[in-house]
């Protein structure tokens, strides 16, 4: 007697599943039931082809909901990224990062440069891996973190706001220096690098370097005491190159800013035997 003329245990299997909330392996069971019976699979291969894609289906709708939670604009990954675009980047610098042990290590990664090329995009892929590996992720701007801790403040609820995003395996700072800080923002956001200090790994992405800080946050002793923690235990990453967002438009952008915003286009290789423009009547080497 095979499961399908046993009606009512398929009913049985099919009412567990449903108290069990396993709409995967509910939806796949007939299937999965005529494989058995026509010799293609054994009832133990059936099984755990039902539990492995219940689990998959599981484990997207945790990945969908933390990005959501995690506050991500985009998904970015690392899949997605030109490093022959950047040759100043280490690829396997960023893909050792992507293991994620700076994260079990409560590191701060700073990744310094230019605008467009490539920060918040590497940033975001990094914080991807950690939802996929499980971790808790926050990101958002440092001018967003500065105007909800100042609301908190506002509102009594300081503490309340820098538990919870000090909460998070993982914070992402994106944008430092973008943007001036509100007075008394450089303060709030020390509490809060404080409150993570040795406890919770960050992401910072700004395109000032630290001697500048003093300047972003107006005030340099506050800038003083924060990179004393931030680069305590620090990985900083330093990218020199084009924007990755202007490299098809460069040629409209004025000289005088292209030079100094490192909007040109990477070098071409020196091109190897007479200059182009001579003509010569010699053949081509084959």
């Amino acid at each position: 007697m095979t499961i399908h003329t046993n009606p009512s245990l398929l009913d049985s299997i099919k009412k567990s599943l449903v108290a069990l909330k396993m709409p995967r392996a509910l939806e796949m069971l007939d299937a999965t039931v005529r494989q058995i019976e026509q010799g293609e699979v054994n009832v133990i291969e059936a099984l755990d082809q039902l539990l492995i894609e219940e689990l998959t289906v599981r484990d997207n709708r945790r990945i969908k909901t933390s990005l959501m939670m995690a506050r991500l604009s985009a998904v970015k990954t690392l899949a997605g990224f030109d490093f022959t675009f950047q040759p100043s980047l280490d690829r396997n610098r960023i893909l050792a990062l992507a293991e994620l042990k700076f994260i079990d290590r409560a590191e701060v990664v700073h990744l310094l440069g230019p605008p467009g090329t490539g920060k918040s995009h590497l940033a975001t892929a990094l914080a991807v891996e950690a939802v996929k590996a499980g971790k808790s992720v926050a990101f958002s701007t440092l001018a967003d973190i500065i105007a909800s801790l100042v609301k908190a403040e506002r509102e009594g609820q300081l503490k309340e706001r820098i538990r919870f995003l000090a909460r998070a395996s993982l914070l992402v700072v994106d944008e430092i220096g973008y943007l001036p800080v509100t007075p008394g923002g450089g303060n709030l956001f020390f509490q809060l690098v404080n409150a993570r200090y040795e406890k919770g790994a960050m992401i910072l992405t700004s395109n000032r370097g630290f001697a500048e800080w003093g300047d972003v946050f107006g005030d340099h002793v506050v800038a003083t005491a924060l990179l004393d923690r931030l680069l305590h235990h620090a990985i900083v990453i330093q990218i020199e190159g084009s924007s990755y967002r202007l490299r098809q438009h460069a040629d409209l952008v004025p000289e005088n800013i292209r030079a100094r915003s490192n909007f040109n286009t990477p070098a071409q290789p020196k091109r190897r035997g007479r200059p182009p423009g001579k003509k010569s009547n010699d053949p081509e080497p084959g």
